[in-house]
Order: C-alpha cells, then structure tokens, then sequence
C-alpha cells in the first residue's frame, strides 16, 4: 500500500486500540524485548546496509540535512509497533550516509496540540544557525473543517514549525500554533501537507502536496519572510497543466504529496526540478522558473522509480551535491510484517544530475563502494555459465555491475532451488525497453549502444538502475529462516555481455540491528 492510501485508510480509533494493545505486549517486558531483537537479528529479509528503524514500522524520509559534520535522517515512525499509525519522528546520524546510528524520537505528538493525531512529513531548513523543521501537523476535527475525510475519521492538516534547541538535534521546541492553519480561501483540498522550504533572495519559498477533485493532483506555492507568516502565491504544477506527465487515469482523491523542488546545474544548463507523489509513483519534472513571477514552466517530466519506492525528499552533502532519498516500502501482506516486528526501510542515497537533454539522472552515492569485499570480474575467453555458476552472493547482501548489448538476453538471480528472484530481459524488437520481471520499463539512449545495469541486493530488497536514467527497486522473499545463496544466470550470445563485477557488501551491523546512541 502506498502512502497516500494509508492517510486515507486511517482506521477508526477501536482498531486503532486493539492495534496498541497488540504491539504494547510485544515490548511490555524486558524478555519480549530480547525476543524480538533475537529475531530481527537473524531475520534473512532485513536489510544489512539500508537505514531502517531498530524494530517497527517506517516510511517516509523528513527533512534529511548535513549538519556539523554530520548527517541527520529523521523519518515517520511508529513506536507502537510495524503497522502504520500514530506518526512520530524517528532521528539517525551518519558520518558517511552509509553507516547509521539511532537516536530517541525527535518529533512526537503534543496532546491537545496541532498534531495531537500526528508528526506527518517536513523538510528542514537553517535560520541563523539554527536548524528549523517544517512539517505537517494533523489533529481530529468536525467533517466541515477537514482536509481528510476517509468515512471514519475527519483531519485538519496544518503546517506546524519546531526549532532545534542543540547541535545534535536531539532536543525541539514547537511553536504552539501552525504557521499555515488553512488551505488558500475558497479552494476545496483533498489533502494539504509536506511543506518543503528553500531561500531564494529574499523570501523563503515553500511547495504543498494538495489536490482537488476539480483539477487533480496540484503543487502549492507560498511565500514569507521568516518562516513564521507565509502568504499564498498560486499553483506552481497540477495535473491540468501543459506538460504531458506520465500519470495514471485522473483520480477524484489524488493528492501530489511530498513535494521538492530545487534547482540542477549550472548557467545556462541550470533547470528548476519538481518531484512529487500520487498512487503509488514518484515523478518529476524539469524546466524553467521565472524569478520574477516564481512561475515553473515545466518542460520535461518522468517516473523517478518504477517499483517499489515512494515519497522521495532530497538535501545537499558535504560536496554540495543534491542527494535523493526514497521510502522502500514493504509489498507482503499487513499480517506478515507486522509479525516479523519490523517494516519498511530507506533506499540508498542516489546522486541527481541533469542530462544535456534535460532529463534528469541516477546514480547511487559512491560512498556504497567503502562496502565492498570479494570482487569478482568476468574473464574474456572463458565459458560464461561456468565463470557465473563459480560468483556466488551469499546472504542476500551484494552489488552487481554489468554492461550488455542491446540484444536478445536474459540475466536472472535464482537461490538455491532454482527460484528466480530477479529476471532482466532485453529484445531488439523492443531497444527502449526491458522486462524486469513482469514490468516492461523504459530504457534511453542510442539503440546501438549498450546498456549498464547496476543492482544492490539487500536482504528484501533490490535497487536496480540502467543507464543512471531508470530506476526500479524490487521487493522479494525468499522463504526460509536463514539468508541464502543466489546466483547469476546469462541466457543469450556470450559476447554481447560485455562486462561484469559482482560484489559481496559488508554489513553496517553485525546482527542486523541498528542501535541507539
């Protein structure tokens, strides 16, 4: 289930309960503790060098930032156990954005408050010296006043603001009263939420998730001076605009939730990037934005990933680069995850550029490499299968990096049994496309030139990118209580796979358990 489908299936608040409950006896004592860190520890589907919480439910990434020397991802979570519901703010630190270590929650709900019924998604922002956090704040209201209305229950979503108190953003003070209470005058909204900040001059901008039955998914813009009184300015994007965007059919809840935009490149070459959310998919665009009017003039537009991977937010590193990352959220039944204790994680950190057309690129952090142990390389002249059935990846935790013609193959990862996990095909009847799996995704490019594959494996979960251009993250379980063994097939001409490395990557923990500071 996607995001915005859990906002408008919160359940009623008898479910709710019995939910609490549940989870509350899993941790009530120290023994159920110790029993539910035993069987993450040796859970073969939990990742080993993806960011996720030391047990429970996560999802989306809120308001990552590289902060004196240090990077801080804070993200929704749910304390009370691996199901949505009651949305806190996890925190970790990272030196590198690869090796994580956990703090206590950052952000909970005040009673009484703006966000009494939930944290939901924000962005961070510094005002002298002090990092800020925007985000959204829901609370229970009457239907009349709401801006989600699911049939059980009726929230107001507000934009709440919380000011960091020290360096390591341990400690928050929030201001009492949201700094945007309501939607724009006279406009009906499906949903207003995620607010994401930028400077520009001297304003502060801000873009809102929102939507209305009337016109789709639509991007808000506002502006302000402090952070504190904005002032709405117009719709920056919506389904109705100009561009072509590669949407599903119109739909009468849609809501284009966590918005970023931010400019790529440089002089003339530089361009002013949209992403968003809605059923299911992340997209963006590109183009053009008027200082003089903050018009966007989108144009170009594409999926950001075609699986498994939603809500994205960006920040800038060390080196100034835009870094992106995603929420890989789970694909097995409610009743699975929640009994293993924990669900969901964060994807890789991926680098973004622009192309010389315009279009926007991929690739995943070159900090990953510090990872890697045992590489592999196929050898010119020696038979294929043999040199392929001698590569092994054991434990489900590795990178693989090849380079094939565009021709007729397959390359599939298969455990143990013969089961085929993963199936990568190519046709000259199709050079702009590939299957993965039963998914026919785009791929760019010259049709005569060849084609780079790169995939992480990671317990559960693939990350897979062609050409640095498509993306698509893959969600998979083996059966079984202990990580097992998959290894590469090739089927088509020898010579038109013309390069291959394969890596095992080191665990960040020993025991699959990320631990509190």
């Amino acid at each position: 289930m996607n995001r915005r489908r859990f906002v408008q299936g919160l359940a009623a608040t008898a479910s709710m309960t019995r939910l609490r409950r549940a989870a509350a006896s899993l941790t009530a004592s120290p023994d159920a503790a110790r029993s539910l860190a035993e069987r993450l520890a040796h859970d073969p589907l939990r990742p080993q060098y993806h960011l996720l919480p030391t047990a429970n439910w996560m999802n989306d990434p809120n308001g990552p930032i590289y902060w004196r020397g240090q990077y801080h991802m804070f993200y929704q979570y749910n304390p009370d156990g691996a199901f949505w519901g009651d949305m806190h703010w996890g925190h970790a630190t990272s030196p590198d954005m690869i090796h994580w270590q956990q703090l206590p929650v950052a952000l909970a709900p005040t009673p009484g408050g703006p966000d009494s019924a939930g944290v939901f998604s924000g962005t961070a922002a510094v005002v002298d010296g002090r990092v800020q956090m925007m985000y959204t704040g829901v609370r229970s209201v009457p239907e009349s006043e709401a801006t989600i209305r699911n049939g059980s229950q009726s929230l107001l979503e507000t934009q709440c603001l919380a000011v960091s108190e020290d360096d390591s953003l341990r400690h928050w003070t929030k201001l009492a009263r949201p700094v945007i209470a309501t939607p724009p005058a006279g406009m009906q909204v499906n949903g207003f939420r995620d607010p994401s900040p930028w400077r520009e001059g001297d304003f502060w901008y801000l873009v809102l998730g929102s939507g209305s039955e009337a016109r789709g998914g639509a991007v808000l813009l506002y502006r302000s001076k402090d952070l504190q009184h904005w002032e709405f300015l117009h719709v920056l994007a919506e389904r109705a605009g100009s561009i072509a965007v590669p949407l599903s059919k119109p739909d009468p809840r849609e809501v284009w939730e966590c918005p970023d935009f931010f400019a790529l490149g440089t002089g003339e070459a530089q361009r002013h990037v949209l992403i968003y959310s809605t059923n299911g998919r992340s997209y963006w665009m590109s183009g053009r934005l008027s200082p003089g009017t903050m018009r966007f003039d989108a144009e170009d537009s594409g999926v950001l990933d075609y699986g498994s991977y939603y809500a994205p937010k960006t920040q800038l590193d060390a080196q100034g680069r835009r870094i992106l990352w995603g929420w890989i959220p789970e694909t097995r039944p409610l009743d699975a995850y929640k009994a293993a204790g924990w669900a969901g994680l964060m994807s890789l950190p991926r680098v973004l550029t622009l192309g010389r057309d315009g279009r926007l690129r991929q690739q995943v952090a070159g900090a990953v490499e510090q990872l890697r142990r045992q590489e592999r390389t196929l050898r010119a002249g020696a038979p294929v299968a043999q040199q392929l059935a001698g590569m092994p990846l054991e434990n489900f935790c590795g990178e693989l990096q090849f380079r094939a013609r565009r021709t007729a193959w397959t390359m599939a990862w298969v455990d143990d049994s013969g089961q085929s996990w993963l199936r990568l095909e190519s046709s000259p009847a199709k050079p702009h496309s590939m299957m993965v799996n039963a998914t026919e995704i785009p791929v760019m490019g010259d049709s005569g030139d060849g084609l780079e594959c790169r995939i992480w494996v990671d317990g559960s979960s693939m990350e897979i990118l062609i050409d640095g251009r498509t993306a698509y993250t893959l969600r998979y379980y083996p059966p079984g209580t202990s990580a097992g063994t998959l290894r590469l097939r090739w089927t088509g001409a020898e010579g038109d796979l013309q390069q291959l490395s394969l890596w095992q990557l080191e665990p960040i923990s020993a025991d699959r358990l990320t631990r509190l500071a």
